[in-house]
């Protein structure tokens, strides 16, 4: 198996931990990430995640290394490849950064955008649902 500038394997696990940064408060509350964290970029039509667990010190850590915007971290949420991969994407590395990977698949619909958006709220649901909440607080 290849691995990548990280050393990490360039193939994303099943158990292996993701985790996506939250930089709006609207993307989660005090118990959980709601779905709309996990919603695809329109640009990119995929949604970039970390491959870190959800210890806090790392995530910290693994945030202030690879964010090149000016947005606060707020907090982030944790969930296997497997449980992205059951929801109907996948978990694909993509680096630099480091330690950078993609949940790609999204469905498209160019010709019915309500579509579009009822069925990727419905995976981002699926995958917040089995997602952990980790609080960031930076020192």
């Amino acid at each position: 198996m290849a691995t990548l500038p990280s050393g990490l394997p360039d193939l994303v696990a099943e158990a292996e931990d993701l985790t996506r940064f939250i930089t709006q408060t609207n993307h989660f509350n005090s118990t959980m990430a709601k779905p709309a964290a996990f919603l695809p970029n329109p640009k990119y039509r995929n949604t970039s995640v970390f491959r870190c667990g959800p210890d806090p010190e790392l995530i910290l850590q693994t945030w202030q290394k690879t964010n090149l915007g000016d947005r606060p971290l707020k907090a982030a949420a944790t969930c296997k490849a497997g449980d992205v991969r059951k929801a109907g994407l996948d978990a694909i590395a993509k680096e630099p950064p480091p330690a950078h990977a993609n949940l790609e698949g999204w469905p498209w619909f160019a010709n019915d955008p309500d579509l579009q958006k009822a069925k990727q709220l419905e995976l981002a649901q699926s995958i917040a649902q089995k997602s952990v909440l980790v609080s960031v607080a930076f020192p």
